[in-house]
């Protein structure tokens, strides 16, 4: 690093990534740090520099063996591989800079005196994180799918088995179809949509209520989209509607003897789209071959219709929010709360990398075709069709609370 680069670093403070630091700092204080930093999106961390932004200088001789060997080694857990360099400032003093990228192992750990404590970043200063935020980054690293936690309240009859019992048979084609409340709780524990607490006491999981819970929102409160359509191309108190849709996301369908199915009651997903539809396209008066009055889209139905998929896939279920889809004169967004999973970017994502934070939600979904098979719908269908319809590119807009999808009409059709 250059000395300039140095200076105009120092001269803009500390913040959520740069932290200031003597090189006589306490091995476990620097860990506390480094740590905080990995579970947040990396950063570097100044030696030699007062928290004012006053350069003092290294002193410690060793201070790379130490920094690698002690810090690193002993004080911070799993392995994180930093980058060390030291920057001459004048013939006095000299910085050290330890700098690395965000940890995808997390949650990071500062082990000492037989503990082990997970900090996390908060602008500037560096704090022991909540339970809450620990669920959070034992999902980002892994470690932690949310989908199987229980939901307080309720218990096997919570599940629709009728909806069950046609994935297993249909859907799957499953040979063998459990006949009693017995080998049912057995075989559903065993799929993930229940799990044992409390000792013997059988509870649905997160997963179970979401995709066959019956009436998911009175358990799971962030388990349904919220769908606003504004008159306007801002927020404002009035709106054409504004309604909170609740449903398992699984459809119910009926088979007949040759095998044709019939959609009986509509899952949060056929929910939504019949919702939505009348407000992203209007009527033409023209008639197509068949006779029938065609559509104008001002989006084009199938990239909405993957978007909130998408978001139901992946959203972070530690957070009792609602999935959002908002319309726009202009345009329409959709938020789906939690940021993107540990290292996952927008880059990332547009380019066709996966990495599912809910891979049971995601599984079951692809199994009724819900999901697009190579999970790349952001890229092979999202992307393609707003370019083709509305020669116009998503926007994405990603926070440590939500990652927002806008997409802007067709400017000839209003409805």
């Amino acid at each position: 690093m250059l000395i300039k680069d140095l200076l105009e670093i120092i001269s803009h403070g500390e913040n959520s990534g740069v932290q200031f630091k003597r090189d006589g700092i306490r091995p476990e204080q620097l860990a506390k740090e480094i740590v905080a930093l990995a579970n947040h999106r990396g950063g570097m961390i100044l030696l030699g520099v007062e928290d004012d932004g006053t350069i003092s200088g290294i002193q410690r001789d060793d201070l790379e063996t130490w920094i690698f060997d002690t810090v690193f080694a002993r004080y911070v857990h799993p392995m994180i591989l930093p980058f060390y360099e030291t920057v001459q400032i004048d013939s006095d003093k000299k910085v050290a800079i330890i700098s690395f990228p965000e940890g995808t192992s997390k949650p990071y750990v500062l082990r000492n005196n037989d503990r082990e404590e997970i900090y996390i970043r908060a602008g500037s200063t560096s704090r022991l994180a909540t339970r809450e935020q620990q669920a959070r980054l034992f999902a980002a690293g892994g470690i932690l799918h949310t989908e199987l936690l229980p939901v307080p309240g309720t218990s096997f009859q919570s599940l629709d088995l009728t909806r069950i019992r046609e994935y297993l048979t249909y859907i799957i084609h499953d040979p063998e179809i459990p006949d009693n409340d017995k080998d049912w709780i057995r075989r559903l524990i065993a799929l993930g949509m229940l799990t044992t607490v409390s000792g013997d006491r059988v509870v649905c999981t997160i997963a179970g209520v979401v995709l066959f819970g019956i009436q998911p929102r009175k358990y799971l409160r962030q388990a349904g989209i919220r769908l606003i359509v504004y008159d306007s191309e801002e927020k404002t108190y009035q709106t054409i509607l504004d309604t909170m849709l609740d449903g398992p996301c699984t459809g119910r369908y009926i088979t007949n003897e040759h095998g044709v199915r019939t959609l009986q009651d509509p899952g949060l997903i056929e929910r939504f789209s019949e919702m939505i539809m009348p407000f992203i396209s209007v009527g033409a008066n023209t008639v197509n071959n068949e006779f029938r009055l065609t559509k104008n889209w001002q989006y084009p139905f199938e990239a909405i219709r993957e978007v909130v998929i998408n978001a139901l896939c992946h959203r972070d279920w530690t957070r009792a929010v609602d999935i959002e889809v908002s319309r726009y004169k202009d345009r329409i967004e959709i938020i789906s709360p939690g940021a993107l999973p540990n290292s996952m970017t927008v880059e990332k994502m547009i380019a066709g990398q996966r990495s599912p934070r809910n891979p049971l939600i995601v599984e079951i979904l692809r199994d009724y075709g819900y999901v697009e098979s190579r999970g790349m719908g952001v890229r092979t269908k999202v992307i393609p069709l707003m370019k083709m319809n509305n020669k116009t590119e998503p926007v994405f807009q990603a926070t440590e609370d939500y990652l927002c999808k806008s997409y802007t009409g067709k400017r000839n059709i209003t409805n």
